[in-house]
């Protein structure tokens, strides 16, 4: 089969690369529409209580191999707010089958995570009084949150869709890269 090429000046290159980045430009801008860092009248959104969630459906977070506890999270939890936020319960089981539950927020863009309640020993939460953002690499002693952000709960700095979080938990691949290694 023969192609035939089409001729192209450099200035229709140009003119065509210059359309490409501005296309690229504008698509990064509304995924993240007024949640950067570069908007001081940025506001996170009224909270909404803590979900119900599951043991049954959680989904692994690979954790370092120091660490005893599972950790996984229910997908269903996982919801991305208009204010660039994800917020998700993570469920944290230890050897003897003890489980603790957190509720938490990513504002991805920022690289910070925010605790709003946690799980008491009768099953109830209990919302934190003060809830301050912190850089997700000081979420210590535990890793959950950064391990979260980085295994697909935020891609490249940006919150995606639900769908798009749950495909890159459980396939172990952000987009546009390979799997994960531990």
């Amino acid at each position: 089969m023969a192609t035939s090429r089409i001729p192209m000046s450099n200035n229709n290159l140009a003119r065509l690369t210059l359309a490409c980045m501005l296309a690229l430009s504008g698509t990064c801008s509304l995924a993240q529409s007024g949640n950067g860092t570069d908007n001081p009248d940025w506001a996170e959104e009224a909270t909404p209580p803590p979900p119900a969630f599951s043991k049954d459906r959680l989904i692994p977070i690979d954790m370092p191999s120091y660490v005893s506890i599972k950790v996984g999270v229910d997908p269903e939890t996982i919801a991305v707010g208009s204010d660039g936020v994800v917020r998700y319960v993570i469920v944290m089981a230890n050897a003897t089958g003890s489980t603790n539950a957190v509720y938490e927020g990513i504002r991805c863009v920022t690289d910070e995570v925010k605790t709003y309640a946690r799980l008491n020993a009768s099953g109830a939460w209990v919302t934190q009084a003060k809830t301050d953002w912190k850089p997700v690499n000081d979420n210590m002693p535990s890793r959950h949150a950064q391990a979260f952000a980085r295994q697909g709960g935020c891609q490249s700095r940006l919150a995606t869709s639900k769908q798009e979080i749950i495909d890159a938990l459980r396939s172990g691949q952000k987009p546009g890269l390979g799997k994960r290694s531990n």
